[in-house]
């Protein structure tokens, strides 16, 4: 179009000059017919059309346009220089008069002040007037201009539109001839532009209006913009002609893009102000020089009379100027005229300049922008949560690996990922495999626009991920904390679960005024946890690798060959779940629904959620782990279960009797159609064949707390209504139960002394008063003169720099309520006394605690503590994260545990052993009296792998021997059992030398970990995933544990930081009627019939029917499967046999026992005449004598003679196991005590602890029987 426009001037131009001759001679007269009078001057000639009435010669008006611009501008600067002018001269000039009239003004204000008052001149009230009108105007003008306001808001975005809408009009016009004849009445883009052009006006006269110094406002770049652009519209509709000239000048309003931006809350970030700064400049510097291009090649040079121009299009000067500004110059469009050459030399100056530094800072800019900073965007019906805190590939790994398992339901919840670090390559690529469920998002839970981004008021979940492995936990868990704080202050609502490292660290928690446990919030204590497993394998060795496989997802790894891992692996598959018990249960007792789920459902329930009925626990649900078969099962009751994988707990909730009860195979138990009363389905429940026949069915109604009916020989009764005493038919009638809380005035026990504190203000916990640390050290020749035996030996790597780790944690659950006094195991600390003085502060109000100062890594200050004699050996440091290299973190721990597995120790000590080997586990004390229900029970030491062979054994029923075999000459310290602390899950290849374990196995697969004993911090990640979604199994685990910490005590702690003593009252002794995890001997006692060749869950049923004792695990020598003899001792765990489950005699059972009163009171009794006696140190848990058979005054004096088998048997036994025996069956075979004889050296030494006991200093405490 443009080429043809052009030839069309051409053509003008020519016929012009070919009639100038004849134009010349009849230039006065005028042809009527003619469309066109071709003028003398030569001129370019612009097209003309009969409908437009232009200049009758044809002669261009571009200089009207300009001189109208130019006039505006310069006349508007000159006023404003005259004004200013003429006002200075007017200040100069008055500046006298100025003066007299201020004297003038003092002399009125004096004359005022003497009281005569002076009329006010008219004059000065005018001005006044004036100067508050003027001042009054410019102010709404100012308002109005700076988008303060809503209005003013509006007004600047709309300039701004309208600016870039008249920049399109020139983009169009552009295309059509620099000069040509237009109707403003028929041309519809020249009304527009004229509209826009009379807003500009009068948005230009409010910004003068508003503008303080005039001068600068006239000079501004977008007043320069006005100046040629809005004078030029009104020429046009004067004159019928449209000329494109400067109206290229609106593309500089872009510059101001940024500004608006921000008007309109867009643009927050300084990066994003940043880059629109620099791209606005770039583009509107780049289409205003381009603007100026076309003007002046398609117009030409004026003193060349307009010959020399050239046509081109807008966007082909737009093409021009950006090869000119990167200076490629590929020369096929080039500037013609001299004005575009000219402009083009000056603009290279400054358009390379502008090139070279702007551009690689917008490719800097759009570089770093955050890849992962968009918004989430909810979907309808699905869940998510957002994940924080330390983010890292392998914390996500570890979390996604069980928040995401198989085994779970259907995993509706989509996880988002807020971390103010960019993921690295690796981390990008987990978050790729996981696309459909995982999203991440950089930036930080401090910032409230980052968390609206994530929609955290609508997540279901906030989880906060902690770093296990920094060098100062304290300040990683203030970070955690300030994130809690930062995301209640943003939505209070929300359900917050964070870990946290250091248990002291919680009680700031408390101090968040939204933070409501009871809502669902939680803080996972890694240390309270990780030292609470540790504490539990002190009692029950293995227990810690047990539950740490309960809570996390693990597949199923299927094994042929007859190996342990084939058993253990079984094992590993099961984790914990929640179901509500089907109705068909109402009404039966704990232990009869838990039988049936286990033979008929396959199912293994530990603990229920019960709500009691009694205001006074304002309606609290609380946990009961085998609550016994007082507690009837109610409506809606949540179970606990044991199971591998959530669709096999479905069978408890989808249980029918009367659809279900003929049903042999558990995966036929579904959903039933039948529609029942509930009085129907709660009636059934006494015709269940595994109820007892004396319930009645108004039990069903009210669950009480305590039934009438008589419970089994190891389950303790609580507070009988009536205040009586029944004997229980499963027991001797000897056999009675005594109640302590019905029998206050029993002189065998004191637990209703008011003037005396044995236990915490919560009745959890065993206290005592406070102690110096001087009075709890011992030297090393006192600890060797001491004689440990049955303890606790804790070495621990710490120095006065080292970051605490919280032995609180590990000694509260061995000073449990549920243990009687004389049933603590002595704990004996050996390590720096700096490092233990810090720790002491918590650790002064329990009893039976010792200190050695020393070294772990010391073999005189383990053999002063009798490290072989010990029950447990733990191993911990506070050093480990000081260290870069992971490699490295662990090397004081392994260290540790290779010094005393080579060190060598004398059989002599053995017969002190075997006293040892004789300490009964809680609740089962040998030395009971005939009425005690636990009479004749043995206990087995924690640790009977690899202890020495005692010298007093008891045998009974010969045939069912252990296939262990072990070096009687010397015991060395593999035989000790230890549980170490990792921190790398790697460095758990160390640990034991004679393993095949490969450094890439996960720690769950390696033997130490199956053995229990290797324990890493890493195993608590999955309690993360599992507490989200079931909040219950966090309670439940922590009351595993601790011992019985509860968020009522976390709260006194958070008080005082210590634990309080408090007087026994009914409802804190109440407190200790709770089950313990115990271990279960098969080699004899009441079951040694079962473990020579029975089924597992044959024992299940007898243990819960006869003593109220769940059964959960098995803890089984490594090699037992062998057939032929073996000298390995190392044991490993399985979780929830089978029931056709084949055991073996050697096998040890983990069981959940009730709480024994008897044993209390009948250790009352042997306490009190104990410490009359000279012997009394003895007596105690840490010092034990040899055992006297006069102290069993029930065992039979005449047995049958066996020695020849019990001799073979004895040899056969690698060790003491750990036993319970009961009363016998009348069928059992009489026992033999078989006595080995006593070396010289033996006897003296003995004889030398005998003699010398008055001089042994006793450990440091009163040990009152509580």
């Amino acid at each position: 179009m443009s080429s043809n426009i052009h030839a069309n001037h051409l053509s003008l131009d020519a016929s012009s000059s070919s009639s100038s001759s004849s134009s010349s001679s009849s230039s006065s007269s005028s042809s009527s017919s003619s469309s066109v009078h071709e003028p003398k001057m030569d001129a370019l000639i612009i097209p003309v059309t009969m409908e437009v009435p232009c200049d009758s010669r044809g002669q261009r008006m571009w200089w009207a346009f300009l001189a109208s611009s130019m006039v505006t501008f310069f006349g508007g600067l000159f006023i404003i220089l005259l004004w200013r002018t003429l006002k200075y001269l007017w200040t100069v000039c008055c500046h006298c008069g100025g003066k007299t009239k201020e004297a003038q003004k003092i002399n009125n204000g004096s004359s005022q002040a003497d009281g005569t008052l002076k009329p006010v001149d008219e004059k000065e009230e005018v001005v006044a007037a004036e100067v508050g009108w003027m001042t009054s105007v410019k102010d709404w003008a100012g308002v109005m201009i700076s988008a303060q306001t809503l209005t003013g808001r509006v007004l600047v975005v709309l300039v701004f539109a309208l600016s870039i809408g008249a920049l399109v009009i020139y983009f169009i016009d552009s295309s059509n001839p620099i000069e040509s004849c237009q109707n403003f009445y028929k041309d519809f883009t020249l009304q527009i532009d004229m509209a826009f052009n009379v807003f500009f006006l009068l948005y230009f006269g409010l910004r003068f209006i508003a503008a303080n110094d005039k001068l600068w406002f006239w000079l501004e770049v977008n007043s320069v913009v006005d100046f040629f652009t809005v004078p030029p519209v009104f020429v046009s509709v004067y004159l019928n002609r449209s000329w494109l000239g400067l109206r290229f000048l609106r593309a500089l309003r872009l510059i101001q893009f940024s500004e608006i931006l921000q008007f309109l809350n867009i643009l927050k970030t300084s990066n994003s102000i940043k880059l629109v700064n620099l791209l606005s400049i770039f583009i509107s510097t780049w289409l205003t020089a381009a603007g100026f291009i076309h003007l002046v090649e398609n117009s030409g040079d004026p003193w060349e009379n307009f010959q020399n121009n050239q046509a081109l299009t807008y966007w082909e000067c737009v093409y021009l100027l950006m090869v000119t500004m990167s200076t490629v110059g590929y020369g096929d469009v080039y500037a013609k005229t001299t004005l575009g050459r000219l402009f083009m030399v000056f603009f290279i100056l400054g358009g390379l300049a502008m090139f070279a530094s702007y551009v690689p800072e917008i490719i800097e800019l759009i570089g770093n922008r955050k890849k992962y900073g968009g918004s989430y965007s909810a979907v309808s019906g699905r869940k998510h949560i957002v994940v924080c805190g330390h983010i890292t590939l392998e914390s996500v790994s570890n979390f996604l690996k069980d928040f995401l398992h198989k085994d779970r339901d259907d995993v509706n919840v989509e996880i988002v990922f807020l971390h103010n670090i960019s993921p690295n390559l690796e981390l990008e690529a987990l978050f790729k495999r996981h696309f459909t469920q995982v999203e991440f998002y950089q930036g930080s839970v401090l910032n409230p626009h980052d968390l609206a981004r994530v929609k955290i008021e609508s997540a279901d979940a906030c989880l906060i991920l902690a770093n296990k492995y920094c060098a100062d936990p304290d300040a990683e868990d203030a970070s955690n904390i300030m994130r809690v704080i930062s995301i209640k202050n943003y939505h209070p609502k929300i359900r917050i679960i964070t870990q946290m490292l250091q248990y002291h660290n919680k009680a700031h928690l408390l101090n968040i005024p939204s933070w409501n446990w009871k809502e669902g919030d939680d803080a996972i204590c890694l240390a309270e946890l990780k030292l609470g497993f540790i504490a539990q394998s002190c009692l029950a060795q293995g227990l810690s690798t047990m539950l740490a496989n309960l809570f996390s997802m693990r597949s199923f790894i299927k094994i042929e060959e007859d190996t342990w891992q084939k058993y253990y692996l079984e094992g590993v598959s099961n984790e914990m779940y929640t179901e509500y018990l089907s109705s068909a249960f109402v009404g039966l007792s704990f232990p009869t629904v838990c039988e049936l789920c286990f033979v008929k459902l396959k199912l293994l329930m530990i603990a229920i959620e019960y709500k009691s009925a009694n205001r006074e626990s304002r309606s609290r649900k609380r946990i009961l782990i085998n609550p016994g078969n007082h507690l009837k099962i109610q409506e809606g009751t949540l179970g606990f279960f044991i199971a591998s994988d959530a669709k096999e707990v479905k069978r408890a909730f989808f249980y029918c009797k009367a659809c279900h009860d003929d049903v042999t195979d558990p995966k036929r138990i579904k959903k039933c159609g039948c529609r029942r009363l509930k009085a129907e389905a709660r009636a059934r429940y006494h015709k269940d064949p595994f109820a007892h026949k004396n319930a009645t069915p108004n039990s069903r109604h009210v669950p009480k707390p305590v039934e009438d009916e008589q419970p089994p020989t190891l389950s303790p009764k609580k507070k009988q209504r009536n205040g009586g005493m029944r004997n229980s038919p499963n027991s001797s009638p000897k056999l009675m139960r005594h109640d302590p809380l019905l029998i206050p005035g029993n002189d065998q026990i004191d637990n209703m002394d008011s003037n005396v504190k044995k236990y915490d203000s919560t009745g959890m916990f065993h206290w005592c008063a406070p102690k110096e640390i001087e009075k709890v050290i011992l030297t090393r020749s006192e600890a060797a003169m001491t004689v440990l035996s049955g303890h606790v030996v804790v070495c621990i790597f710490g120095d006065v720099s080292s970051a605490l780790i919280g032995l609180r944690n590990l000694v509260m659950p061995l000073r449990a309520s549920n243990f009687h006094y004389h049933e603590l195991k002595h704990i004996v600390f050996v390590g720096s006394i700096e490092y233990l003085k810090r720790e002491w502060e918590t650790l002064h109000n329990f009893p039976k605690v010792s200190i050695l100062p020393g070294t772990p890594l010391s073999r005189a200050d383990l053999r002063a503590v009798n490290i072989n004699l010990c029950d447990m050996c733990v191993i911990l440091s506070a050093n480990q994260n000081n260290i870069d290299d992971t490699s490295l973190q662990d090397k004081e721990c392994i260290l540790a545990s290779l010094n005393i597995k080579s060190m060598q120790f004398d059989d002599s000590i053995g017969v002190l052993q075997a006293n040892s080997q004789g300490f009964t586990p809680p609740g089962m004390d040998r030395s009971s009296p005939d009425n005690s229900p636990v009479h004749g029970m043995l206990r087995q030491p924690s640790i009977t792998t690899g202890v020495n062979i005692p010298i007093i054994t008891e045998l009974a029923k010969p045939g069912k021997l252990p296939l262990v075999s072990v070096n009687q000459e010397k015991n060395s310290g593999t035989h000790i059992l230890m549980i170490t602390e990792l921190v790398n899950d790697t460095n758990v290849q160390f640990l034991d030398q004679d393993d095949d374990d490969d450094p890439d196995t996960e720690l769950y697969l390696t033997q130490p970990f199956a053995c229990g004993t290797a324990f890493a911090v890493s195993v608590l990640d999955s309690l993360m995933s599992a507490t989200y979604f079931n909040d219950n199994i966090l309670t439940l685990i922590r009351t595993l544990v601790t011992g019985g910490a509860t968020p009522e005590l976390e709260a006194l702690i958070a008080e005082e930081n210590a634990l309080r003593g408090g007087y026994s009252t009914p409802q804190t002794l109440a407190n200790r009627d709770r089950c313990r995890v115990a271990q279960l001997a098969l080699l004899d006692g009441p079951f040694a019939d079962l473990g020579d060749g029975g089924c597992y869950g044959d024992l299940f049923c007898k243990a819960l029917k006869t003593y109220n004792m769940l059964c959960f695990g098995i803890y089984r020598l490594r090699d037992a499967h062998l057939s032929t003899p073996s000298q390995c001792t190392k044991r490993y765990v399985i979780t929830n046999p089978p029931y056709e489950f084949e055991l073996v005699p050697t096998d040890l059972i983990f069981c959940l026992m009730q709480f024994d009163h008897n044993a209390g009171q009948s250790r009352a009794s042997l306490s009190h005449s104990s410490h009359s006696s000279q012997s009394s140190s003895k007596k105690s848990s840490s010092v034990h004598s040899i055992p006297s058979t006069a102290n069993r005054p029930n065992r039979p004096k005449s047995r049958e003679s066996r020695d020849k088998q019990n001799a073979t048997r004895m040899t056969r036994m690698g060790q003491a196991e750990k036993k319970w025996f009961t009363d016998e069956p009348d069928n059992a075979y009489p026992r033999n005590i078989q006595i080995k004889p006593m070396s010289t050296h033996m006897a003296n030494q003995i004889n030398q602890y005998k003699s010398t006991s008055s001089l042994i200093p006793p450990i440091r405490e009163v040990e009152d029987e509580c």
